[in-house]
């Protein structure tokens, strides 16, 4: 069993900046991809980003450029770097790993980016 907590999440101006993090229970040294995705009222759940165990990135479009997904393999920590949000950004965003064939999924964290 895996569990995944999010954290970070929050209220943002436009043009602001938030880091997400993602504490997972147990070793993440030797998990693959990790990823962020999010999910908007009324949208369908996304990719944002995703990292490989050689931190190989890969972003959604509307995405690049702006957020940077790394990995902390001593302290079992993902983050997700956001920057120059906008209000299409809002959403609640979820970590997820897969482990021996397992997909695991954290709670979310809601941003919203409003003025």
């Amino acid at each position: 069993q895996v569990q995944l907590v999010e954290s970070g999440g929050g209220l943002v101006q436009p043009g602001g900046s938030l880091r997400l993090s993602c504490v997972v229970s147990r070793s993440i040294f030797s998990m693959d991809d990790m990823g962020w995705y999010r999910q908007a009222p009324g949208k369908e759940r996304e990719l944002v980003a995703r990292i490989s165990g050689p931190g190989n990135r890969n972003y959604a479009d509307s995405v690049n450029g702006r957020f940077t997904i790394s990995r902390d393999n001593l302290k079992n920590t993902v983050y997700l770097q956001m920057n120059n949000l906008k209000p299409e950004d809002t959403a609640v965003y979820y970590c997820k790993t897969a482990f021996r064939g397992y997909d695991y999924w954290g709670q979310g964290t809601q941003v919203t980016v409003s003025s």
